[in-house]
């Protein structure tokens, strides 16, 4: 039976509808339609459902069907003459450890593939998550420069015309040139880091979407989690995709010492076949004259035992190496803890961080578009410089690129936690 795990209804449900949810699952969608690792995770838990049948065969009868037609010509006409032969032959497995122990593993191999495949499913989430948000970052840049350039723009015009009129010397507007000239050169390599990003989406999902929903700001909210980090970490403990999947890897390690132990062992096997065979154009007899024909029917039943008596030392050294992988495989499930413990501290931290951060932009923010308004009060009164209006203009926007980061860190350090939880 396999495993249906809500992982992408869970990790999406974190974006309101009304923030991203539906552009985002869109483009999700695409994603599983032809993200390859995506493609190539489903197209091998299908594979490994479908050894279970092939492992299984074993345990059931097995019949087979043969015929033959032979016809033999010699110089010795009285040898002429032609057969034919059918047999039907049935076996039947009636103690096999061996057999019943890999059907064991092959069941459990194909849950521990629906159990990886959940997991791709989650990290193309992320992958998909992340190169959505690293647009939106590119296209907000975008903007926050463009706004930029309008603003310094409009600062050179009016530099320009105080120089005109002779209140403003020179280096203002050579101060202001060169400010607008370098947020052109800013707009340049944003407008080429939209594209790029653009094409990243591209290769996870196959095509470019035309359009990508924006973050609604004004509905946004930060939250910290519930729980505290030690709740986080034993609920990543028991249901981390990661973990579940190495947790059954160790378990199949552990059958495979049964597996290796179980080939000293007999097995008895029941056979039955029915065989039917007809000469013709025998030799004439001798008495009558006539030609003789043959036929026979031959039926046969049995039990068959196998017991391996010496196979050179190879169960024994299969067994030892079952007893390594099964430590190996220990060792990789505790590696596996370590790391996705270590991940949701992380991920919590850094959602708490992002937090903090949001709410220090925020009046960062504010903060900045007052002090930009206070300076061009001085620079009219001539207490400032056109330096310092120029440099209050980038703090600004450079704030609200600060802010806008700060949302979608928040976002994605979301979705990694949601993933380490296995959720």
């Amino acid at each position: 039976m396999k495993y249906i795990l809500t992982t992408t209804p869970l990790l999406l449900a974190i974006l309101s509808p009304s923030v991203l949810a539906d552009s985002l699952s869109e483009v999700y969608n695409l994603a599983k339609q032809n993200d390859p690792q995506l493609i190539q995770a489903a197209a091998e838990r299908e594979s490994a459902f479908e050894s279970i049948n092939s492992t299984r065969s074993a345990l059931l009868p097995q019949i087979d069907l043969t015929a033959g037609y032979q016809y033999q010509d010699s110089d010795r006409h009285t040898s002429d003459g032609s057969s034919t032969n059918v047999n039907l032959g049935l076996s039947q497995s009636i103690y096999d450890r061996s057999s019943w122990i890999a059907l064991d593993i092959s069941e459990m191999s194909a849950r521990e593939s629906d159990a990886q495949y959940a997991a791709t499913q989650q990290a193309v989430i992320y992958k998909v998550t992340e190169a959505y948000f690293d647009v939106l970052k590119a296209e907000d840049n975008l903007g926050f420069i463009k706004a930029e350039k309008a603003a310094v723009a409009k600062q050179l015009k009016q530099t320009e015309e105080r120089f005109d009129v002779g209140i403003a010397p020179i280096t203002d507007v050579q101060d202001a040139k060169a400010q607008y000239d370098n947020v052109l050169a800013q707009e340049i390599q944003a407008q080429n880091s939209v594209e790029n990003e653009y094409e990243n989406l591209r290769a996870i999902t196959g095509v470019r979407p035309d359009k990508l929903a924006i973050l609604n700001t004004q509905m946004f909210s930060a939250s910290e989690p519930k729980e505290t980090p030690e709740m986080l970490v034993a609920k990543a403990t028991s249901e981390n995709l990661e973990i579940l999947a190495d947790r059954i890897q160790k378990d199949i390690a552990k059958q495979q010492i049964s597996l290796a132990q179980s080939d000293h062992l007999p097995t008895i096997s029941l056979t039955s076949d029915y065989n039917y065979s007809k000469n013709y154009n025998e030799p004439n007899n001798p008495l009558t004259g006539q030609q003789m024909d043959d036929d026979e029917n031959q039926f046969n039943l049995g039990v068959s035992i196998a017991l391996p008596v010496y196979t050179g030392g190879r169960i024994t050294s299969e067994g030892k190496q079952a007893e390594y992988q099964f430590i190996a495989a220990s060792q990789a499930l505790e590696s596996t803890y370590r790391s996705v413990q270590q991940d949701v501290r992380a991920y919590n931290n850094n959602i708490r961080s992002s937090i903090g951060s949001i709410k220090a932009y925020t009046q960062s923010v504010v903060s900045a578009k007052s002090a930009l308004s206070a300076t061009e009060e001085g620079f009219q009164v001539g207490t400032r410089t056109i330096v310092d209006v120029l440099e209050s203009t980038q703090a600004l926007y450079q704030a609200n690129k600060n802010l806008a980061d700060a949302r979608y860190q928040y976002i994605l350090s979301q979705v990694q936690l949601k993933q380490a939880l296995g959720t």
